[in-house]
């Protein structure tokens, strides 16, 4: 009588549950280098809610699901430096493996079409590691804006004009 009443306490939970949700977590970990470090970073979600805002090297634990039916995350993530080109990225929710496989196996109906898509332990985010290389920008003003300055070469200073190249026949 016990065997039996523990095959059908094991067998509620599984039914109960989904293989995703068991193994998975609502969160995950995302981390944010960039070349140069001390970067500024911005994550803003798809409804263009900023989640977080800070500096490079970091670990942020972002949301993998919404909070609505089959309703994954994406974010954006905008990394930038004073003097350097700007990088934006996508971080973007999918199906992971125990969602597909796991609840065909284990799961069942009940956490492939119910528990798992409300939990958001169905996904896994990609990537989870950004490392950004910041281009060196061309110029920027006193906005921080990219501008590209002509001078007559005149003007150029002599260590400098020993570094000039000519970028075609005139």
């Amino acid at each position: 009588m016990k065997l039996i009443r523990n095959t059908f306490a094991i067998a509620a939970v599984t039914i109960m549950t989904g293989c995703a949700s068991i193994v998975g977590s609502p969160d995950q970990s995302v981390v944010i280098h960039s070349t140069p470090s001390n970067a500024n970073v911005t994550i803003t979600d798809e409804k263009m809610v900023e989640v977080h805002s800070g500096v490079t090297p970091v670990t942020v634990q972002l949301r993998k699901s919404d909070g609505s039916y089959f309703g994954g995350k994406e974010y954006t993530v905008e990394i930038s430096k004073q003097g350097y080109e700007s990088r934006t990225m996508m971080i973007k929710s999918a199906p992971n493996g125990w969602y597909i496989g796991g609840n065909l196996i284990f799961g069942g109906l009940i956490g492939w079409l119910v528990v798992d898509p409300l939990t958001g332990s169905m996904y896994n985010l990609s990537p989870d590691t950004i490392n950004a290389a910041l281009g060196e920008s061309v110029s920027s003003n006193e906005n921080g804006e990219s501008e590209i300055k002509l001078v007559l070469v005149e003007d150029v200073p002599g260590n400098l004009r020993d570094k000039m190249e000519p970028i075609g026949n005139i």
